[in-house]
């Protein structure tokens, strides 16, 4: 056998091995070492700001989504195909199509509901829809599903992964959560301090994600949806400006920068979804499509 053969294999041996942290470590510095000699210069070539995010970030993505083939068949033995997406729990199939289409029905109609319920509070007024709401649903649309596989295949996908192979599925489904909540909250420390309730919101989003996944056999398509469907609802009352409030309450109660995840309405519309997801596959839950 050649030796670069040798080589290679031993290289993948000794990732398998590694313990949860480190797998993770040498992972994201494998990441970051493939994506900086396209951020650096992508950086300085694009003037626009929102332009050089989506192409950078783009750019990221796609370069996660080549090495999760390579650390898939490192790992856990799968062919270098799209196959290997199945360990994460993403697959390309009727069933998971359903469930992604159930997950959009609930994240979209949670998200709206909390707008609604603060109208009937009277806290927020709800105002009609402009000329571009239809484009602002397709635009919202594209957007929440994109994000949501990005994030749920990262989060939910390889990262839950990883931390299952070294401890106990509440701890991992615990630390994932934290992780996800932490990654999210990387900002100065005013803003940190002012928008604080958002924090116990991304654990509780975190974990009932973490918690679908499990509930429909650690596929990722009910989780993609719940996901994608909040992002997409939000797109559409933000973006459209559905919603004024009237500042009858203070907004740590109804969501700090017209975030609804961001205020104590939103938290307790969380542990009620945590609570919600975490029914399984009981009949009442089934026949709700959920």
């Amino acid at each position: 056998m050649p030796k670069s053969t040798v080589n290679f294999n031993f290289n993948q041996q000794a990732i398998a091995q590694l313990t949860a942290p480190w797998r993770i470590g040498v992972f994201i510095v494998m990441l970051a070492a493939a994506w900086l000699p396209f951020l650096v210069p992508l950086s300085l070539a694009i003037a626009d700001a929102n332009l050089r995010s989506i192409v950078v970030m783009g750019i990221l993505f796609l370069i996660f989504l080549v090495l999760l083939i390579f650390w898939s068949h490192w790992c856990y033995q799968t062919p270098l195909s799209l196959k290997a997406y199945g360990v994460y729990g993403l697959g390309w199939n009727r069933r998971q199509g359903v469930e992604l289409l159930r997950g959009l029905g609930l994240g979209f109609s949670f998200t709206f509901g909390l707008f609604i319920i603060q109208g009937l509070l009277g806290w927020a007024v709800l105002a009609p829809a402009g000329d571009r709401l239809w484009t602002i649903i397709m635009q919202g649309s594209l957007t929440g599903l994109g994000v949501a596989l990005a994030e749920e295949l990262f989060f939910r996908g390889w990262l839950l992964k990883e931390l299952e192979q070294g401890y106990g599925n509440k701890t991992s489904l615990a630390s994932n959560a934290i992780i996800f909540a932490v990654l999210h909250f990387l900002k100065p420390l005013g803003e940190v301090i002012r928008t604080l309730p958002q924090f116990p919101a991304l654990v509780l989003l975190g974990l009932s994600l973490g918690i679908t996944k499990r509930r429909h056999g650690d596929r990722l398509g009910h989780s993609i949806g719940l996901h994608g469907g909040m992002v997409w609802a939000y797109y559409i009352v933000n973006v459209g400006q559905l919603v004024t409030y009237t500042e009858k309450v203070p907004a740590w109660v109804t969501g700090i920068d017209r975030n609804p995840l961001s205020g104590v309405m939103g938290i307790a519309g969380l542990c009620l979804l945590l609570w919600l997801v975490n029914q399984g596959e009981k009949p009442w839950l089934k026949r709700l499509g959920f």
